[in-house]
């Protein structure tokens, strides 16, 4: 019996063999790309190239070449994309898997490099595998609220999909006539020998169509452990979420939340009327403004969701406030030309307690400093005493505990 991995002989799944990975494959194919054009479409909302406090990855480069400015139609955009990001990339933690399973061999086989060709196969086998196990990890690790790993979750996150995509690319023109040769032939008992084929397989316990059956199970088990963070009414099934749970508390303010006031330091003291004062600046100076001063301005409602980056998205509520551009002309800027605006929170640490806001977000009516959500006043955790909430902007850009905010070029 061998007992080198790098031995053929040593594996003996009689389930590996090149049917079986290209079906797994054709699903990944798919799968991936449609991830990795989400998380570009989830990095481009915020609006990197705005402001350096919104752009997190500044030695980006070539890799910003696609950057555009994110827009407020539709409203649920965001709620979207990021949400078929991560429920695709839980869902196909399976395939994954089992893809990895089906060709740990050639992890192991030698020579390392017969020619060329499958020295730069193997190579790109390598990174491949190392970047799609670093992608999901962190990605996983994300949707959980668990940093445990070193430095912040969005350029490790960014330069990982780079590294692993242009690995995928290379992999899949390398393979990708092997892979059709495969499912063309199609499913035989006596698959002809291959580098991923034992030559002294053990009995089958399960066929492969049998194997495929359970893989496919285990990705519809975890969707639909997944997928209910999206819905209302849903909630409760997705145990794999944070916010898989009841929604917090009851009533008008029973909606998701990822930071509590208690979280971000807030103090109940310097969110009080006699204490609390939003300050505006722009063009024609600095203007300071009291919860009560804002119930004078002209008030607005829109109904907008609220959606994160780990994937939680809340249906649409109901909120009341000043419009962003009312605050542009009470700041010295004509309404049909509001500029860009930062917003400033009283959190007293966190990579967005400051947030930048394109122009177009700024114009848009239904873009407003919150006041009140669902016909009462915002809760502590949900940003009193002042909000700002945007159509299709990243939950992290719609600041709770405004402080301040700054009209201008950025």
């Amino acid at each position: 019996m061998a007992r080198s991995p790098s031995s053929p002989s040593f594996w003996r799944s009689p389930l590996r063999g090149p049917w079986f990975t290209s079906v797994l494959g054709v699903v990944l194919l798919g799968g991936i790309t449609v991830l990795f054009v989400t998380g570009l479409v989830s990095y481009a909302a915020y609006n990197p190239g705005l402001s350096p406090v919104n752009d997190k990855t500044p030695d980006k480069g070539i890799l910003g070449f696609y950057l555009f400015p994110w827009p407020t139609d539709p409203p649920w955009l965001y709620r979207f994309t990021q949400g078929v990001h991560v429920t695709l990339g839980v869902t196909l933690i399976p395939v994954l898997l089992a893809k990895l399973w089906s060709v740990v061999p050639k992890l192991f086989a030698l020579p390392p490099a017969r020619s060329l060709a499958h020295a730069l196969e193997r190579i790109s086998l390598l990174l491949l595998v190392g970047g799609v196990l670093f992608e999901f990890v962190t990605g996983v690790l994300n949707v959980q609220l668990d940093y445990v790993f070193p430095g912040s979750f969005y350029p490790l996150h960014f330069y990982g999909a780079w590294v692993f995509f242009a690995a995928f690319v290379v992999h899949v023109v390398l393979r990708a006539p092997t892979a059709v040769r495969a499912l063309r032939t199609g499913l035989r008992e006596g698959e002809s020998a291959s580098e991923l084929t034992s030559p002294r397989s053990d009995p089958p316990t399960v066929s492969r169509r049998g194997a495929l059956w359970l893989v496919g199970g285990g990705s519809l088990l975890l969707f639909g452990t997944t997928a209910g963070q999206s819905f209302d009414g849903l909630r409760a099934t997705a145990l794999l979420a944070p916010h898989g749970g009841a929604d917090p508390g009851s009533g008008p303010g029973g909606f998701q939340i990822n930071k509590t006031a208690a979280y971000a330091g807030i103090e109940a003291t310097e969110t009080s009327e006699e204490a609390w004062r939003l300050i505006v600046t722009g063009r024609s100076g600095t203007v300071r403004l009291s919860r009560a001063d804002l119930l004078r301005l002209p008030l607005h409602s829109s109904a907008l969701p609220i959606a994160c980056v780990e994937g939680w998205s809340t249906s649409d509520q109901w909120w009341r406030g000043v419009r962003l551009r009312d605050l542009a002309v009470l700041a010295g800027y004509d309404a049909d030309a509001v500029p860009d605006v930062l917003v400033e929170s009283l959190q007293r640490r966190g990579a967005f307690r400051r947030a930048a806001l394109r122009a177009n977000q700024v114009a848009d009516p239904r873009s407003l400093l919150a006041l009140y959500a669902n016909g009462e006043p915002l809760t502590p955790d949900h940003g009193y005493p002042a909000r700002v909430i945007v159509p299709a902007a990243p939950g992290v850009l719609n600041t709770k505990w405004v402080s301040r905010m700054t009209f201008g070029d950025l």
